[in-house]
């Protein structure tokens, strides 16, 4: 199914260019890049591992396609795990990003995947005049949703741009009439403090963490741009996205169901249905997975159809019997226009022996003092965190993503 569409791409746009590798100085139309995969003998692996940022990675996913393999990407230097033979119909092995428990393979069949593409594309708005510029991991599913299916079966071009720097960033866009840029807030960040946000820029996209309000209402008022917030998981592709034309007043907001999702509450959290959703965990499958229905670790609010995120069910800090999602502090504490970023997590309370204190990370030119003044009319007295680390900067991965976890151990 996925390589006869893609056969129909190439043939529909053969003359038009498909990929240009900015760092290799490489550039293919759809027909050479179809005469590439053609030529490249039949593997007889089951299971293909495409890696790295370069067209090797594309070439793999489509002579994967090609030989009915199924296709597991993987992250630069990351090693090939050890899969138990997947289920029957499987053509896709996703692996979690393992923020919020150990890594997990994520089952789909080529429908499910092609589903994705399909709500993605339109609900984006997602145009071939406007190529994507890959910065973010390929491999990821943000990546491998925004920049591969696009690309591959609805004949969006792809720039391969590597590494994120602003000067790269200001290169690439010098030699482009318009384009689409899909990247994490840290990257969004990075570009609007060095002034290299490029006027050509037609769509933005964020996603792979909470965009800040002020720095989407920065970028607003100093190029124009909207940055369109972009939610969603692994286990089902795209969730929701912000299709406003202005910045949003509520950090919470995640947007609006993409098209062909359907949303709900059950017990409080975020179930995500439609064709897009994963086919099972592999190989222990969980009933949080399964029959077109992903129950998410999200805490929600569903209101006039849009999306409020409330935080994650699993990083609720319990003090002292009561219980907040460290989203809530962190909101408010990136409304203070000295903090740049930062992170709440639960600590045990050595004092009181039971439950947990508030510890904050923060980035950004202030003291401990006005930040708790500042917290004080803002989030009931308990919220107000304990313990305070300022850094230079936190310990995101490529996919602009922090494991409280991991923080936490580090700096206890």
């Amino acid at each position: 199914m996925l390589y006869q569409r893609w056969l129909e791409i190439a043939h529909q746009h053969a003359s038009e260019p498909a990929v240009i590798d900015a760092a290799a100085g490489q550039r293919l139309s759809f027909a050479d890049l179809a005469g590439e995969v053609d030529r490249i003998p039949k593997c007889n692996d089951p299971i293909l591992f495409p890696q790295g940022h370069s067209l090797d990675f594309i070439r793999t996913v489509l002579r994967g396609w090609r030989d009915d393999k199924i296709v597991c990407p993987l992250e630069a230097g990351q090693k090939p795990p050890a899969i138990p033979s997947p289920p029957k119909g499987c053509a896709h092995l996703k692996l979690t990003s393992a923020t919020t428990g150990p890594a997990r393979m994520i089952v789909f069949r080529a429908e499910q995947l092609f589903a994705d593409a399909q709500n993605i594309v339109p609900t984006m708005g997602l145009k071939k005049d406007w190529p994507n510029v890959a910065f973010i991991s390929l491999a990821h599913s943000y990546g491998f949703s925004n920049l591969i299916t696009p690309l591959a079966l609805f004949g969006i071009p792809l720039v391969l741009a590597n590494p994120p720097l602003p000067e790269v960033l200001k290169r690439v866009a010098s030699e482009l009439r318009e384009f689409t840029l899909p990247a994490v807030p840290a990257l969004w960040q990075t570009w609007h403090d060095a002034g290299a946000i490029p006027k050509n820029v037609r769509l933005a996209i964020s996603a792979g963490a909470p965009l800040s309000l002020n720095l989407e209402a920065d970028i607003f008022k100093r190029h124009g741009l909207k940055i369109h917030n972009f939610y969603g998981s692994s286990e089902c592709g795209g969730i929701a996205y912000d299709r406003s034309v202005t910045p949003r007043a509520e950090a919470a907001l995640a947007g609006t169901a993409l098209d062909s999702v359907l949303l709900r509450q059950t017990d409080g959290l975020l179930e995500v249905s439609g064709p897009a959703v994963g086919e099972t965990y592999w190989p222990e499958a969980d009933e949080r997975l399964e029959k077109g229905s992903f129950l998410t670790c999200d805490l929600d609010e569903l209101r006039a159809g849009e999306v409020y995120l409330r935080g994650r069910a699993t990083d609720l800090i319990n003090v002292a019997g009561r219980k907040v999602s460290p989203e809530v502090i962190e909101r408010e504490l990136l409304r203070h226009p000295a903090v740049r970023d930062c992170v709440v997590f639960g600590t045990p309370d050595a004092g009181s022996g039971r439950g947990e204190c508030i510890a904050a990370c923060v980035v950004g030119g202030t003291s401990e003092k006005e930040l708790r003044d500042f917290l004080s009319p803002r989030v009931a007295p308990w919220q107000v965190p304990r313990i305070w680390h300022f850094m230079d900067a936190l310990p995101r991965n490529e996919r602009g993503k922090i494991s409280r976890g991991e923080l936490r151990k580090k700096l206890q």
